[in-house]
């Protein structure tokens, strides 16, 4: 969770809501939307009318009512929900790509991550959780005004103080010489991210791991390409994700077949003895847990190249 940190304990995040606060308010899985509390404001929606000071002092997860009823979840501004939330500036990584990318970098506190380009910041805010408390993301991107609002995002959402943004062409002018043979990892998702493999793996230490994140095959190739020189273990993964839904199925109705659609009735004997009895006295209207897929998946993302750098 991305909260405000105690200071005295680093290793305890803030559990109640206060004023000036960013929540997610959850309405369903696909609606969601980040609000600033601020005491005296009010949220409206279809459920109806919600006050933020109603808001002030309750644990986050809290359900809370409107005037009319209705009610509607306060959720802290975790990365993964803070991924399904935000702004989109740029097209995005999302969590099944996030979750790929932290793990096979070998992210975890302390590292210095140097990431290029900034984008929505959706990577970076998960960069930021896995290097707390000790250490730092250091990310660019060559757009003044996206540079800003991540910036801004970064502050609401509480990981501004593991984060460093600055403005810079790194495809053109490569990263900055400060940071030479300090980072633990690298991830860059530009359009020619071949043009700065030269300059990451200056910048990454001994054994140090690069990641490339390109929508196209051909980028993948040429990328593949300019790594051989330098870096050893490249590999290249796709992430496609498929959900299910779990829903209560009532078998008085029938089944369900192999894609979710309600199959052929049971025979009269079979559908007796699903049901069961007690002391002759059958069940009726019994139900059972079904998981069936989803009708919408996220498709094609992107590529995920990664390469270690070669030990001298």
């Amino acid at each position: 969770m991305m909260l405000a940190i105690d200071p005295t304990q680093k290793n305890s995040f803030k559990r109640q809501i206060s004023n000036g606060d960013l929540v997610i308010v959850y309405e369903r899985h696909d609606i969601m939307k980040p609000v600033k509390v601020c005491e005296g404001s009010e949220l409206q929606n279809r459920f109806g009318v919600f006050k933020h000071s109603d808001w002030i002092g309750r644990p986050f997860g809290s359900k809370v009512l409107s005037n009319k009823g209705g009610f509607v979840y306060l959720l802290a501004p975790t990365p993964e929900l803070w991924t399904l939330a935000l702004s989109h500036r740029t097209q995005i990584l999302y969590i099944a790509d996030i979750t790929f990318v932290v793990s096979y970098l070998e992210v975890i506190p302390g590292c210095l991550v140097l990431e290029s380009g900034t984008g929505s910041g959706s990577l970076t805010t998960s960069l930021a959780r896995a290097v707390a408390p000790t250490g730092h993301v250091y990310t660019f991107d060559f757009h003044e005004q996206r540079a800003t609002q991540a910036r801004e995002d970064f502050e609401k959402t509480g990981v501004s103080s593991s984060i460093t943004v600055g403005v810079r062409d790194i495809q053109g002018e490569g990263f900055p010489d400060e940071f030479c043979g300090r980072a633990d990892s690298v991830f860059l998702d530009l359009p020619q991210p071949w043009l700065v493999i030269h300059s990451a793996g200056k910048m990454l230490k001994q054994d140090g791991v690069l990641c490339s994140f390109s929508p196209c095959i051909e980028q993948v190739q040429r990328s593949c390409e300019t790594l051989t020189t330098s870096f050893t273990d490249i590999r290249t993964f796709e992430i496609l994700l498929r959900a299910y839904e779990v829903r209560e199925v009532n078998l008085e109705h029938g089944g369900v077949d192999d894609i979710g659609s309600p199959g052929p009735s049971l025979p009269c004997k079979r559908r007796q003895r699903s049901r069961g009895s007690t002391n002759g006295v059958e069940k009726s209207g019994s139900s059972v847990p079904m998981a069936n897929p989803c009708g919408e998946s996220r498709g094609h993302t992107g590529y995920l190249t990664f390469a270690r750098l070669k030990c001298v």
